[in-house]
């Protein structure tokens, strides 16, 4: 965060993203980190301090870009609105917490200062009506440190008074580039003419991007940012001027502060920008970025430029040679990319917006994957003007982006409108030209043709409407047709109230010891250290003196032959110490015992992103110029990329099975109907925030190597090193503190980078780290397998299953390092939460020349449960019955019986499903949904219900399901250091634990600490995943504290009134052990996949999930209304981040159902890999009403303290998103005649919400015959 002073010597605060902003950009400003606003060791702001106790934290890598932007926030306005808290975190992320506790713990500082339950607040209700204990972020404001606006730091006086910070012409000169920052407009037109190839930047949104993800070097850059005649605001009389270094939140200001001052009808331009500029970017990027730079990156999606053009605005240009000029924004200033009217040695000095006429009408419209902060698939800006006193068209504009390299402006179609009323029949006519003269080939950039050919036709029908309802009101035109009330839904502005939410459990029992904090929700142990940046994570340990730097050399290729590999123009490269490749390794160059492929690949390449070798050098920039540098000859083979391909090429690994269970042939025969479907389901990138790091360190004797490594999998990592080093599992030691974020992505795939580095540091001898930036980390990684499900399903006319025959087909990628296990786990969930007395499943494994998929938070679970959804709701829509109902009558009872013969036993299916119908309210909802959609042509809404039933254990064998701890206790003062072999990767796994020792233990747990996982301490742990950590390594601590307490007890005895330090004391002068291990296996656990035999599951985690939306049938956008969710997690050992972990879990469920959609090229390239382009949910996608309740009375006898695992069975309640999305798009195809039996494959994108929302819109634009051209991307 950066504070400025401005002209007015009113300090203004920015929340910025650190890695745009040049440090020369930086002179003369003071800069804020989130270690200056608050510690652990003197004082916490009272942001760290409300988000850490309201559990706004999990992995906590996210976490000081939220305190940072709220604290920018407050410091410009201490009372802000709830709305105006989720505006600035629009460009903030997070993957663990699913927003709400974050949003929660700001709501005291709003002016509402309200509850997350609104008017159901407990402080509202009748005294002694209270009922269950709501979640502690509502606490009372006495336990908090309080605001106090004095206490902030200052803006440094020296800046202050120092006049030449701003004043003066500055050069800074560094190794490639030289940076000028000119000081006035005569400064800045010299350099110009100096240097006319120069960039010219202010926000450095777009340049910084090219710069760090593309190796882009500008020698000369300009910053325009201080000249004063470019930040100039002018109010005129028929327009307002906006200096081209005006920030885009600046501009917002103004033109909100105009069109409040101006009537009416002379503020449409601006009522439409800023609207625009609500979805343009985040705070952050609004916060630096500058209008000029927006109009002269002339991208083909820009969402002002449109506007710009279509109002009419004008620039004015300077040069030194020829003084000023003025030009208007039309279609011939955007020539192409990057490339406009401006000469080489002009400066845009400002940009004019007129005001609009009393009979002028304007709007933008713009449709993205994700509403907040994203890139527009298509824009538009239309404007109309009409002939005095009558609704007949005097002249229009009408353009729209990302359609070509620039905005496009549709003249025949405006000129065709001129002279025509604005009728009804208009709308037929306009779209017709408009498909005319916007032509876009089906193999255009982009892809996604027919429907951002349908978007231009549905922003001129939602324009058309929106204006006749002005003529209408204004009583404009002879005669004016009337907006029909089913039609109005279509002018609607999008509009979202700040979210609400309420969590609901039970408390602990009145007599329950203060000591004993199991039941107690608490936030993780380490919540303060991460909201004060004191949380170490890998790439933040200091660099020790020599240490070398690792950038990986991956192929370019998706299948090829490696002909040769030339790095000597890197090698000459400064700083460069060495190229590593296969010849390297001392040991293995195969990831026994992980699979069978390659550390760096020798021959031959199997997928774009396959590590080949590795560049070392002195830093972190030589050694990512270099690797760039390294030429690699191939010779291309055929590639297999997509479930389809590989199917017809019968390309598939060896692991594929079949479950049979009854009798196939009868079920069917019994039926009375029979229908069959297939469904696909995309893959998902873990976008974990903190990518794949490796530290290794050598210790200099016996082949020693201490390894900082983000793994799940410290053990693996173990085995997988040694072998690759030649030297025994004893002389590695992995240490994991803590995990950015893991949810399976870092079990297996963390070895892709920690290997390269181990056999760099053992090389060298040397301390060697690597961090992968985001796009590489996306291109290498892989991600959740993307499955193929075709099923026939029998049934009666009730709608009972009676038979179920279904093939998976996963796509594994190039090898098989989780698809074996991923696909077992689809296999057994694919009955969902049905009883289907007859069922044959098949799966098959898809070999392609893809980056290997891996295990990802459900490890297969969701794609098996979802396909079952989608049979359940596809029967449904056959019988035209409730889809409700039929899941009622097939939800599996107690101890029904499942394909792999396992009963289900405490099974509490029925028990969520009762309380959630009546926590939701669904009976009546269901009805005022109805109702909508009967009032709302292009509105529709859509309620569902989906069920889960989640078995828990790591399944096969049972091997893994164990775990081991370390105890001890220390005689000086009694407090107890616990080692364990599980990771904390922000599952509140450290914390669970503490809280187990504390009540066996019987002291506080400010008594116990964790420090990290380490090999050396807890020896062949188990993999932290599968949702068991909790149970196995929980025992293992429960045991071990038992032991203590057994060896304490005739000290206990001795002196029943000492104190917990007194007996160990005691124990200790009595030379007693006060350390210990405890062990744990879990009981029974044991499948056979060969016979279908065994216990696959330790138990079920139950829960039910209800979901509302509404979908704009026009776009294809959606909003999720309401939540409601009822989860078993037998009796809670930490209700605070139980919640946390359904809320998170739901939320990245929802974005694997909607948003992230990963796009190959045809030549295997992931073409999404960054948050430019891949969007996970963000703030504003969170349910507008969020509600999460334990299930009453609910309990487990096979887990800890009758607690139950809770980390991944709630991701696929988000499937209750995807369902009521498709009873949405029901609704609407019932309106158009169609059916409402049709296929709709995941994610529910926008895109494919629109084209399956038919209409006469989509009817102009039929899709091509596939094999007729080349795709832009392909689904894998």
């Amino acid at each position: 965060m950066k504070p400025r002073r401005n002209l007015n010597k009113k300090t203004n605060h920015y929340a910025i993203n650190a890695c745009l902003a040049p440090v020369c950009s930086l002179h003369g400003l003071a800069v804020t980190t989130i270690e200056g606003i608050g510690s652990s060791k003197t004082r916490l702001h009272p942001v760290q301090e409300r988000i850490a106790k309201a559990n706004g934290t999990q992995c906590g890598f996210c976490t000081p870009g939220f305190v940072l932007s709220a604290y920018a926030l407050l410091r410009n306005k201490p009372k802000p609105s709830m709305k105006e808290v989720e505006k600035s975190f629009q460009g903030n992320l997070c993957r663990c917490t699913g927003y709400r506790p974050i949003l929660d713990g700001l709501r005291p500082f709003t002016e509402e200062n309200l509850c997350g339950r609104g008017k159901e607040c407990c402080r509202n209700r009748e005294s002694g009506d209270l009922g269950e204990v709501p979640a502690p972020a509502s606490c009372s404001p006495s336990a908090y440190v309080p605001e106090d606006q004095t206490q902030e730091p200052i803006f440094p006086p020296e800046l202050q008074l120092q006049h030449d910070f701003s004043s003066k012409l500055l050069v800074f000169k560094g190794e490639r580039t030289t940076w000028y920052r000119p000081a006035t407009l005569d400064q800045l037109l010299e350099l110009k003419a100096q240097y006319p190839e120069a960039i010219l930047i202010t926000g450095n949104t777009e340049i910084g991007i090219e710069v760090r993800a593309r190796n882009i070097c500008y020698p000369v850059v300009i910053s325009a940012r201080h000249v004063p005649e470019l930040l100039q605001v002018k109010e005129e009389d028929s327009q307002i001027s906006i200096g081209g270094s005006v920030t885009l939140s600046t501009l917002e200001e103004v033109l909100i502060k105009a069109s409040e001052r101006l009537p009416e009808f002379q503020s449409r331009f601006h009522v439409a920008i800023i609207e625009m500029l609500r979805w343009f970017a985040g705070p952050q990027i609004r916060n630096v970025a500058c209008v000029a730079g927006n109009i002269l990156t002339t991208r083909r999606i820009s969402d002002l430029n449109t506007l710009f053009i279509a109002t009419g605005c004008y620039v004015t240009l300077a040069s030194k040679d020829q003084g000023q000029r003025k030009l208007p924004l039309d279609h011939n200033f955007f020539i192409s990319q990057r490339k406009t009217l401006v000469q080489e040695k002009e400066v845009l000095v400002a940009v004019h917006i007129p005001y609009s006429k009393k009979n002028e009408y304007c709007y933008g419209y713009k449709q993205a994957q994700r509403r907040e902060d994203d890139v527009a698939i298509v824009n538009a800006g239309i404007r109309v003007l009409f002939q005095d006193n009558s609704n007949v068209i005097d002249n229009m504009s009408l353009v729209f982006g990302g359609l070509a390299t620039t905005s496009l402006v549709a003249h025949n179609a405006a000129k065709q409108a001129q002279g025509r009323r604005w009728a009804d029949d208009l709308v037929p006519d306009m779209c017709r030209w408009l498909a005319d003269d916007l032509p876009l080939s089906q193999d255009a950039p982009g892809g996604q043709v027919e429907y951002r050919r349908t978007l231009v036709s549905s922003f001129f029908f939602k324009f058309y409407l929106t204006v006749q309802l002005h003529l209408m009101q204004c009583k404009q035109g002879q005669p004016a047709p009337k907006v029909l009330s089913s039609d109005m839904s279509a002018t609607h502005v999008f509009h979202r109230d700040p979210s609400r939410s309420t969590q609901v459990y039970e408390d602990v029992p009145d007599d329950q010891s203060l000591d004993d904090a199991v039941g107690r929700p608490m936030p993780t142990m380490s919540s303060v250290q991460q909201t004060t940046g004191e949380a170490q994570y890998y790439d933040d340990m200091p660099c020790a003196d020599g240490e070398l730097f690792l950038t990986l050399v991956t192929s370019t290729k998706a299948h090829a032959k490696i002909l040769s590999i030339d790095a000597n123009e890197a090698l000459a490269m400064p700083g460069v110490h060495a190229f590593l490749c296969h010849k390297d390794v001392p040991g293995s160059n195969i990831k026994r015992p992980v699979n069978e492929d390659e550390i760096f690949a020798s021959e031959e390449v199997h997928c774009i992103g396959q590590v080949i070798g590795a560049i070392v050098a002195n830093s972190r920039i030589q050694s990512q110029r270099a690797a760039k540098k390294v030429k690699v000859e191939y010779k291309e083979l055929p590639a297999v990329l997509t479930i389809e391909d590989a199917i017809k090429a019968e390309s598939f690994f060896p692991g594929g099975r079949t479950i049979v269970k009854g009798d196939l042939d009868k079920g069917f025969g019994q039926s009375d109907h029979v229908l069959e479907g297939e469904l696909r389901m995309s893959g998902q990138s873990h976008f974990y925030l903190e990518t794949h790091v490796t530290r290794a360190v050598p210790r200099g004797e016996d082949g020693e190597m201490e390894v900082f490594c983000a793994t799940q999998a410290p053990h693996f990592a173990q085995a997988v090193a040694a072998e690759a080093l030649g030297v025994p599992a004893n002389r590695i030691n992995i240490r994991v503190k803590r995990i950015g974020g893991g949810f399976g992505g870092k079990q297996t795939r963390a070895f892709v980078v920690m290997l390269p580095v181990l056999i760099a540091a053992k090389k060298f001898n040397r301390p060697v780290r690597c961090m992968l930036d985001r796009h590489e980390d996306m291109l290498i990684s892989g991600g959740r397998h993307p499955f193929l499900g075709k099923y026939k399903v029998g049934f009666s006319k009730e709608g009972r299953l009676e038979a179920l025959d279904v093939t998976l087909y996963s796509n594994a990628g190039h090898s098989t390092e989780a698809s074996v296990g991923v696909l077992d786990k689809a296999m057994v969930n694919v009955d969902g939460s049905y009883f289907i007395p007859n069922m044959r499943v098949t799966g098959i494994i898809c070999k392609t020349n893809l980056p290997s998929n891996a295990a990802f938070r459900g490890y297969g679970s969701p794609q098996g449960i979802f396909v079952s959804e989608n049979v359940m709701f596809d029967v449904a829509a056959y019988l035209d019955i409730a889809p409700l109902e039929l899941q009622a009558l097939n939800m599996y009872k107690e101890n029904g019986l499942t394909h792999y013969n396992q009963h289900v036993t405490n099974c509490n299916l029925q028990g969520c499903l009762d309380q959630l119908l009546e926590q939701s309210n669904y009976v009546t909802r269901r009805t005022e949904v109805d109702v909508f959609n009967s009032e709302n042509r292009w509105k529709k809404r859509g309620i569902a219900i989906t069920p889960t039933k989640y078995g828990v254990s790591y399944g096969g064998s049972g091997f893994l399901d164990q775990g081991a701890a370390l105890i001890h206790v220390y005689q000086g003062d009694g407090s107890v250091l616990i080692t364990h072999g599980g990771t904390e990767m922000g599952q509140g796994l450290h914390t669970k634990l503490i809280q187990i020792a504390s009540r066996v233990l019987k002291i506080p747990v400010s008594k116990i600490h964790i420090s990290e996982t380490s090999t050396s301490l807890v020896p062949n742990a188990t993999v932290s995943g599968a949702s068991s950590c909790s149970d196995i390594f929980g025992m293992a601590v429960l045991r071990g504290c038992e032991i203590i307490m057994d060896r304490l007890e005739p000290y206990i005895d001795a002196n029943p009134d000492g104190a917990w330090e007194d007996w160990v004391r005691a124990a200790y002068m009595d030379r007693v052990s006060l350390s210990t291990t405890g062990f744990y296996k879990t009981p029974d656990v044991g499948y056979d996949p060969k016979t279908n035999t065994g216990m696959r599951f330790n138990y079920f985690t139950f829960g039910a999930a209800c979901t509302e939306v509404e979908i704009d049938c026009l776009t294809g956008s959606h909003v999720v209304r309401r939540t409601d969710i009822v989860m078993d997690v037998g009796k809670s050992l930490n209700p605070m981040i139980d919640i946390g972990q359904i809320e998170g879990a739901f939320l990245q469920g929802y974005g694997f159902v909607t948003l992230e959609h990963l796009k190959y090229s045809p030549e295997g390239s992931l073409l999404n890999r960054g948050p430019g382009s891949y969007k996970i949910p963000g703030c504003g996608d969170i349910p507008g009403v969020f509600n999460v309740s334990f299930l009453k009375g609910a309990s487990n006898p096979r887990a800890i303290y009758s607690s139950k695992g809770v980390g991944e069975p709630p991701l696929m309640l988000a499937a209750s998103v995807f369902y009521a999305i498709k009873d949405a798009i029901s609704s609407a195809r019932a309106d158009a005649g169609k059916s409402r039996t049709f296929r709709l494959d995941s994610p529910a994108t926008s895109e494919r919400i629109r084209m399956a929302c038919e209409d006469q819109f989509t009817k102009q634009f039929p899709p091509s015959e596939p094999g007729t051209f080349k795709p832009w991307f392909v689904n894998a």
